[in-house]
């Protein structure tokens, strides 16, 4: 019996728009990203063999074998949605993140590396997210996979005399380069790239970038300064304290939600470079810093506490305030790479190579990347018609099973109704007093709209 196509949607969607013009050397593998996107979109937590036919199955696993087909042609058409999305954002912030995948269960996989913990094997992926101020995640920017040889492990010291570029270190200055060519693509937007305390690296600080693109970053070494105190720290001590500001901090295990109260400094300070390169005649560099800490936490708990360095002018307790905020975006980078590993499974497939796993670590993010953006979305301006996120026949479907009709409405209903209903189909009791719907019942929600969008689709048909 011949193998049908993998199956298609009656008219153009999301997975078209965000894969179709991808650059993969042929055309039928750019058609068959799209059709694999679709399909495992409708469950992203099922096996492979779950969610494909054993014809689509072998397409699968031929697709991810495909040594050209790597993670740069998978998203270069999703990055180019992701800049078109950006043309109406006068701030973006390009938030820079790393995260390690486990597959260490999996012994019989090839290719695999050391990760944080020697007796770890896996891969580790740096990746970049677009998001407004308000935290709505545009779309991936950038995503760079890795194994750490195996035959490095114990060297770290070696590793530490290597120039930066040969360093994993410059994944943080390769993200700001990148963030430097995409911007002359949305020219009259301002981008920030917001990184932790593992890119405080002074080349970053120093390294060239186009009008438009600045950067945010945590400081972790008290870095020697030009001032009288001579190190960051002692330095920010020394200058009064502008105000403060009020944050929300959750509840984590046994300890219960809490509000901290943060004094806030900020100044621009210049830092020296390095000791160990100081022979280098590397020129000091002028940063701002805005530095937030608790000044009366409770007893027993450690203050929370962010120094933060930008190439952003920072002198006002307003703009100081700003800062902060950018900074706290943050949290979105983190809560995608748990959909991915927890609503896309990706540390539970059996791809028996270390390649494939990167391959189809690409696609899935575009796939978790939707499901952030439909809860944030629906958060954000609840105002707008459903039909920014879903096709006119799901919002159909959705209607008619929320409301026990087999008449949809003529006119879409708002993006904050459609994410309730979806919700509620995921789990969520939409109580008074209840927060905003999360991650997982949406990510419910929408396996279960997906079922009933195909079973609509199917007595339309028969009508």
């Amino acid at each position: 019996m011949p193998c049908t196509p993998l199956s298609q949607d009656p008219e153009p969607d999301w997975a078209n728009e965000e894969f179709g013009k991808a650059e993969l050397g042929d055309a039928r593998r750019s058609k068959r990203l799209v059709m694999l996107a679709r399909q495992l979109a409708r469950s992203p937590h099922c096996s492979f063999p779950q969610s494909l036919s054993a014809c689509e199955l072998k397409a699968a696993y031929r697709f991810f074998d495909n040594d050209g087909v790597d993670t740069d042609g998978i998203l270069t058409a999703h990055i180019g949605q992701t800049l078109t999305r950006m043309h109406a954002v006068p701030l973006v912030l390009a938030v820079q993140d790393t995260t390690e995948y486990n597959l260490t269960h999996l012994s019989a996989t090839e290719g695999l590396g050391y990760c944080s913990h020697k007796k770890v094997r896996g891969f580790f992926m740096h990746s970049m997210l677009a998001l407004t101020p308000d935290g709505l995640p545009l779309g991936v920017l950038g995503l760079k996979t890795w194994v750490r040889p195996l035959e490095q492990l114990g060297k770290r010291n070696l590793r530490k005399t290597l120039p930066i570029q040969n360093k994993e270190s410059a994944k943080w200055i390769e993200g700001l380069n990148q963030v430097t060519a995409l911007q002359s693509r949305c020219p009259q937007t301002h981008i920030v790239s917001v990184c932790d305390r593992e890119a405080d690296v002074y080349d970053l600080f120093v390294a060239e970038r186009a009008a438009g693109v600045d950067w945010l970053v945590r400081a972790a070494w008290n870095r020697g300064v030009d001032h009288p105190e001579k190190y960051l720290w002692e330095a920010m001590q020394s200058i009064p304290a502008m105000g403060t500001t009020t944050l929300r901090v959750p509840a984590r295990g046994s300890t219960p939600e809490r509000t901290a109260r943060l004094t806030i400094r900020c100044a621009p300070v210049r830092i020296r470079a390095p000791r160990n390169r100081q022979g280098q005649g590397l020129a000091e560099v002028e940063v701002y810093a805005t530095w937030a800490i608790e000044t009366a936490p409770p007893e027993g708990v450690d203050p929370i506490e962010w120094m933060l360095l930008s190439s952003v002018p920072t002198q006002t307790l307003e703009q100081a305030l700003e800062r902060l905020s950018w900074y706290a975006r943050r949290w979105t980078i983190e809560t995608w790479h748990r959909v991915l590993k927890s609503g896309c499974q990706i540390e539970a497939r059996q791809f028996g190579d270390a390649q494939r796993f990167m391959r189809a670590t690409a696609l899935f993010a575009v796939i978790g990347w939707r499901i952030l953006y439909a809860t944030l979305l629906g958060r954000l301006d609840a105002d707008l018609s459903c039909e920014v996120l879903l096709q006119r026949f799901e919002w159909q479907a959705l209607y008619c099973r929320t409301h026990a009709t087999t008449h949809p409405p003529k006119q879409p209903p708002t993006l904050g109704k459609a994410i309730l209903w979806i919700a509620k189909l995921g789990g969520y009791l939409g109580r008074t007093r209840d927060r905003p719907p999360g991650i997982t019942v949406l990510w419910r929600g929408f396996l279960s709209l997906h079922e009933s969008s195909q079973m609509y689709l199917i007595f339309r048909k028969n009508e």
